[in-house]
């Protein structure tokens, strides 16, 4: 009888010592399925992180491409643009000084047209002047016009700055190298 109570003790104990190993395989079994989860998701939320940055860059991209397109827009139109009333022809970012002098005293009206919240022109290249505003007492002799006054940064363009000049019997366009500048709210 002992025999067989120390068969059936030494059984046990053999069964003891296989259910710990299971439940230790069952443990490591679950760290592992564990660290993969954890490492998946840390791969996800780097690429979610590298996706969203990369969102950001072409959102940054599409509003610089619109600034632009709203400065061109801008030179181009009817109101600021030449036309065909210098040489005959048409020209492309060709702004009228005159236009814009006699423009100056009603800026309201640009706000509500384009949503504009700020529009200025710089005369660059020949310019004797530095930062001097134009008003009817120094034109043309100045290099600066604000239609709308604003203190934020915006974007600008290269644009042909022409005007009429008296010669006396006749009158000449003359036209130098100028900078519009257009500052909106929504960039």
């Amino acid at each position: 009888m002992e025999k067989r109570y120390s068969a059936k003790i030494v059984e046990k104990e053999r069964i003891k010592r296989k259910n710990k190993k299971a439940q230790m395989k069952i443990q490591q079994t679950a760290f592992v399925l564990i660290a993969i989860t954890l490492f998946f998701a840390l791969i996800g939320m780097f690429f979610l992180n590298y996706k969203m940055s990369q969102m950001k860059e072409s959102a940054n991209f599409l509003k610089e491409q619109e600034a632009k397109k709203l400065v061109s827009k801008l030179a181009n139109s009817p109101e600021f643009s030449c036309g065909s009333s210098f040489e005959g022809e048409k020209r492309g970012d060709c702004v009228d000084f005159d236009k814009i002098m006699a423009l100056k005293k009603n800026p309201s009206y640009y706000n509500e047209l384009w949503d504009v919240e700020g529009i200025e022109i710089k005369k660059i290249y020949p310019s004797k002047n530095k930062n001097i505003e134009c008003n009817e007492s120094n034109y043309p002799d100045c290099n600066k016009i604000t239609i709308i006054a604003s203190n934020r940064t915006g974007k600008s363009a290269y644009v042909s700055l022409c005007r009429k000049a008296d010669l006396g019997i006749y009158t000449k366009s003359k036209c130098v190298i100028g900078e519009i500048i257009v500052k909106y709210k929504n960039f």
